[in-house]
């Protein structure tokens, strides 16, 4: 199984660290409480902003574990890419009962919830996947989003090695668009009994040549994906 390496980062954009990991949970669920998938996983607002930070402390430890927890200077964003090798996704050693822990009574709907990304996930190529990109609500509209994106981009690119993400809403899919992003056969898909769509995208690396990265940033455009 081959597993793509890891690339450097910008210097406009830092590695998160360990004790980054409160805030940046933080930030993650701001950006992400009002977004269609949020609501679908917990119905209930109060307890959605309770649960949520905990959970995407999952993820910013998994992706400061095995990928890349970027974030800016003043921690207002993130942006979190786990390498994906030929095969399918694993969760982390121990996930299920952390997950348990981090979301009580709606741990069934986070099941079900990466239950439906993993069956779309594309396997057979190796590549690095952007599991999370948020920007906090303040922050939006400045461009801190496409700088997280180029940042890495740019070594992806580098190293010949494709992108995929699920993005969560119409702004979002353009924003990637805009960024080199194609959908994949059959998007968007749907969360079980009908819940939100959830478009699947792939970014192909850009040669020497091609078109750059549109960066201008716009309200409209900075607004969080809501990924994974």
């Amino acid at each position: 199984m081959t597993a793509p390496h890891r690339p450097d980062v910008d210097q406009t954009v830092v590695l998160a660290e360990e004790t980054d990991l409160d805030v940046l949970s933080h930030v993650i669920a701001k950006a992400f409480v009002d977004l269609a998938p949020s609501r679908w996983l917990i119905t209930d607002l109060g307890a959605c902003r309770r649960i949520l930070p905990g959970y995407f402390r999952l993820y910013l430890e998994h992706a400061q574990a095995v990928g890349l927890a970027c974030t800016t200077p003043g921690r207002t964003a993130a942006a979190l890419w786990l390498p994906v090798g030929e095969g399918p996704v694993s969760p982390p050693d121990g996930y299920d009962a952390r997950l348990a822990a981090a979301t009580g009574a709606w741990a069934d709907r986070f099941r079900a919830f990466d239950a439906a990304l993993d069956d779309h996930h594309p396997t057979g190529t190796a590549h690095w996947h952007l599991a999370i990109l948020a920007v906090h609500p303040d922050q939006q509209g400045q461009g801190t989003g496409t700088t997280l994106l180029h940042s890495v981009h740019e070594r992806l690119d580098h190293a010949r090695m494709p992108a995929y993400l699920e993005a969560s809403s119409p702004r979002a899919r353009d924003l990637y668009l805009r960024h080199g992003y194609t959908l994949q056969p059959g998007a968007p898909f749907h969360l079980p009994g009908g819940g939100p769509p959830l478009w699947p995208m792939w970014r192909q690396p850009r040669t020497h040549g091609q078109d750059p990265e549109h960066h201008g940033g716009s309200a409209s455009a900075e607004r969080p994906p809501g990924n994974r």
